[in-house]
């Protein structure tokens, strides 16, 4: 059996942490430490997606608004007849606006390796653009021993308590051996491992999932382990493209705020909570009020042009119809962030510490 003590301990307060402290803090960025899990891009490799990737999302936009026949806007983006920041401009406009049928063209596989049972229960649980095969308990007898996570928090416990859990995860390694020894088969054997077991498992997921999973896995209050896990998927995506990869971040930054209840506190800075962000909306919304209503001029108010306008417009010779304006600026929570002092945050936290460079969006570098 092996243990791998390299797993992350979070910071005291944050979920899954030991003491006491006044308030929470971001969890250790799991990355700071080898946990022994990998995950490698089987498919595609840079040369197909520089190719064709990019070229198809397009097609898919753009045949929504052309009349142009779809092989046609292919053969162009392909030929690069169309400028491929063109091409780029209109696929991150598309994909900010939530049109998210246009990247589920698009699909990327994934070897994983070396996850816990633990992590791979959760994993499982996204299953709309996403497929899995995983290493079976049933038709593999690990004859040579399984292989098992150590968590950081018991890593860094009492040792006395450290040396019960891994008497227990041995103890339950070494009954399973002698089950198999015994002759039972190995689909009844399994039922003696623990969550902490290693396995292994190929996911293919579309371009859309792949967003939707990473908005989810790489924010702060997700579990360390899968936490890490879309860490390394997201340096995979970003190595064979750089673009696509940078729609890889947690769901905050598309958002603009953070929906999570264990953040209410604003532990984790990366955006405002939500719930701070309506407060602030309604707080200016009230100071407005206060002020009373805007003057209204002879040319135009706010809520349609002046007494003068409307006599010109229903004068012989003219049309009577006057276009109404509406001259009171909209705030939205998606906007409100930039206007806080929140705004120069510059880092993804939890996202440091990434193999391959800088990558950057949005102006936040991670």
């Amino acid at each position: 059996m092996t243990l791998n003590a390299g797993a992350p301990s979070p910071a005291v307060g944050a979920p899954g942490a030991t003491g006491t402290g006044a308030s929470a803090a971001i969890p250790r960025n799991p990355g700071r430490r080898d946990l022994g899990l990998r995950a490698t891009l089987l498919f595609p490799d840079r040369e197909i997606v520089e190719r064709f990737y990019v070229p198809l999302i397009y097609t898919a936009c753009r045949t929504c608004y052309s009349e142009l026949e779809p092989e046609e806007i292919f053969r162009k983006a392909v030929a690069g007849e169309v400028d491929p920041v063109r091409q780029q401009r209109l696929i991150q406009g598309v994909i900010e606006s939530g049109h998210g049928s246009t990247i589920e063209h698009v699909v990327f596989t994934f070897a994983i390796t070396g996850v816990s049972r633990t992590l791979s229960h959760q994993l499982v649980r996204h299953r709309a653009g996403v497929a899995f095969d995983q290493q079976s308990q049933r038709y593999v007898s690990y004859k040579k021993g399984a292989t098992t996570m150590l968590p950081g928090t018991i890593a860094e416990a009492d040792p006395a308590l450290l040396e019960r859990y891994e008497d227990q995860v041995e103890g339950a390694l070494e009954l399973y051996t002698e089950l198999l020894e015994a002759g039972i088969p190995g689909e009844d054997a399994r039922f003696v491992f623990p969550n902490a077991t290693r396995t292994n498992l190929v996911m293919t997921a579309n371009l859309r999932a792949l967003i939707h999973m990473s908005g989810l896995r790489l924010c702060t209050m997700a579990q360390w382990e899968i936490r890490r896990l879309f860490q390394l998927i997201r340096h995979e995506v970003f190595a064979v493209s750089p673009f696509l990869g940078s729609f890889l971040a947690p769901k905050c930054v598309a958002l603009g705020y953070c929906d999570e209840a264990g953040n209410r506190d604003e532990h984790c800075p990366i955006r405002p909570h939500k719930d701070n962000v309506l407060a602030a909306w309604a707080d200016k919304s009230r100071r407005e009020r206060s002020r009373g209503p805007p003057r209204r001029s002879a040319r135009a108010g706010p809520r349609g042009p002046g007494i003068g306008a409307v006599r010109k417009a229903a004068s012989p010779g003219t049309s009577s119809r006057v276009p109404v304006r509406n001259t009171r600026p909209m705030i939205h929570p998606t906007n409100w962030s930039s206007r806080s002092t929140l705004g120069s945050q510059t880092k993804f936290a939890g996202l440091e510490a990434q193999p391959g460079g800088t990558e950057s969006r949005g102006g936040v570098v991670t």
